[in-house]
This record gives C-alpha cells, structure tokens and sequence, in this order.
C-alpha cells in the first residue's frame, strides 16, 4: 500500500511562501509610515549604517539596506572603515552617532574583523536607536515580552507567517538553531503566540526524530542544504534562514530538480548558486508549505528593519 508521504511526493509539491511580496508590502507600509512622520516633525528619518573592512558578503548585505532606505524615504549614513580600524575608533564612531539628534538608528554590519569584540560594540550602540535588536536591553525586554526592538530576521518570519495565516497558537514549533540573531529571539516570539517549543542544535541528539514532530519548522544553522526529507514532518511549514554558496554544477543539479539549469545558469555567470539549510528537493516533496532561497527570510530581514528604524524615530520623540 502507498504510504501518505509516497502520494504527496508523486501528486503534489509544497507550495512556496513568497518573501519577496511579502517583503514589498511591508516597504510599502513603512514609506507611507515615513510621509507621515516627515509631515509631523519635519524631518525624515534616519539610520546610519557601519561597515567595517572589505569582505564582500557585508557589502552586499549592507549595500540592499541602503537601497531599501531609499525606496521608503529613509536618510541613510554609510560609515565605512578600513579593516585596520581599531576597536577604540569604532567605539568613538558609535559615541558620535549616539549623541546625534539627526541618527534614530544605528547598524553596525556583522561579523566585524579579528581583533574587535563584537559583544563591547553592540553593548556600545544607544538601546534607542538599537534597530538590529541585538543590544542585551533590547534582548532582555523581549524576554520579558516588553515592547522593544526585536531582531530583523525573527521578526520578518512572524510577519510571514502572519500575512500567510499560517497558524502558530497551539503549534509543534522547532527551530533549529540557537544564535542571538535568529534562533534565540526566534523561540522568544514563538512562545509569546502560544507555540509549543523546542529549540535542536549541534549537541541535539536524533534531530529528526524532533523536527520531523514540528508542525512548523524554521531553520537556521548554516549548514548548505542539510536538513532533508527525514527532518520534515509531511505538510509541516518549513522556513528556511540559511543562505550558502553552491559553487559545483553537480551539487546543483542534485539540490535543485527542476531549477538545476536556472542555477546552472547562476554558476556561470558568477560563480555560485545560493541553497540554504534545507535542501529544497527533498523539501518540496515532503513540506506543506516552504520559504525559497533566495527569495524568502533575506528580503523580509531587510523590510524589518526599515521598520525598525521609523519606530525608532517615533520613538524618539514621543
């Protein structure tokens, strides 16, 4: 007899959430958010951000939240230092920047190069104008359930969830993961909706016979395409965070079906494709519903976080 999981696999594939809408919607909610603020106060916000050093994966990451500013009116400040700034002249940066009635938020672009102690430069950032969500005053009012900023990659994931009513109250939730940026804060908000939560690592033992119980399952390790079929609950939501480099046309025509010649294609032309966590053959078959790489939890990240920084100007002059 054919089992559930052998029919889903033959007669249906996952349907794909759209980050990218999503996305859009809340950049579009945020620029109607910051005419008003500019005809309240006269002014127009602003967030600041800070790269320090060459590597180029932050200066992509930091070069989409600059455009993004633009798209919904946000002033932007790119502060970008060589490699060899000292942690002395990055505090003295974010000093100047606290004190500025014309900054409402400050990013400093992670990871930051050897020698500077990220913990002491986020510690170092005005909770009030923290719109990464990464300061422990931030951290410990989520834990509280206070109102406060929270990280952009955990938030843009609710509001997935959210706009594609995705049910979360009284759900199996799993994250696998347990950073500070995703997967902590993650398991904060979960439990604030009333989701059941269990939170898998490196040290978990047997991870699929855990995250294959989870009704909704949000991945983020940073291991390329590693959680497969035997991971997922069949029709379980599966939300993917990973973003990794696929470099071998072989590994890509694997991992990507009938994708393999778009990704192929990506090969080509500059070197890599991008897989995240989850290895996306083996999840569409299996998952009810499944973010995209790209085209998922990065562009949300990004929409938060202009959400973010307008509610850090209201904030500032209530």
């Amino acid at each position: 007899m054919q089992s559930a999981k052998d029919s889903k696999s033959e007669t249906t594939r996952s349907e794909i959430l759209d980050g990218a809408a999503i996305a859009n919607d809340i950049k579009r909610e945020v620029a109607r958010d910051v005419e008003l603020f500019i005809a309240e106060h006269q002014v127009r916000p602003c967030l600041a951000a800070v790269r320090v050093g060459d590597d180029p994966a932050s200066a992509v990451y930091v070069r989409n939240k600059i455009r993004a500013c633009e798209e919904v009116g946000i002033r932007s400040e790119l502060h970008a230092l060589s490699v060899t700034t000292t942690e002395s002249e990055l505090t003295d940066l974010i000093a100047s920047l606290n004190t500025r009635d014309d900054v409402d938020g400050i990013l400093v672009q992670l990871p930051l190069p050897g020698g500077i102690g990220e913990a002491r430069i986020i510690d170092a950032i005005d909770p009030e104008k923290d719109v990464d969500g990464f300061h422990p005053v931030s951290v410990g009012r989520l834990s509280l359930g206070r109102p406060t900023f929270v990280p952009c990659t955990p938030a843009g994931i609710i509001e997935l969830l959210k706009r594609a009513d995705i049910p979360i109250g009284g759900a199996n939730a799993c994250v696998v993961g347990r950073s500070q940026i995703v997967g902590r804060p993650m398991a904060q908000l979960l439990l604030q909706r009333d989701a059941t939560v269990t939170i898998c690592h490196s040290r978990t033992r047997d991870l699929a016979a855990v995250t294959s119980q989870a009704d909704l399952l949000i991945v983020a390790i940073g291991r390329p395409a590693f959680i497969g079929r035997q991971h997922i609950k069949p029709g379980a939501t599966v939300i993917d965070v990973g973003m990794n480099k696929v470099t071998d046309e072989a590994a890509a025509r694997i991992l990507f079906g009938a994708e393999a010649e778009k990704r192929l294609e990506a090969i080509a032309k500059r070197g890599y494709t991008l897989v995240g966590d989850v290895n996306p053959l083996e999840a569409e078959e299996v998952a009810g519903r499944r973010t995209p790489v790209p085209g998922g939890v990065g562009l949300l990240t990004v929409a938060m976080l202009m959400r973010n920084t307008i509610k850090a100007a209201r904030r500032r002059r209530r």
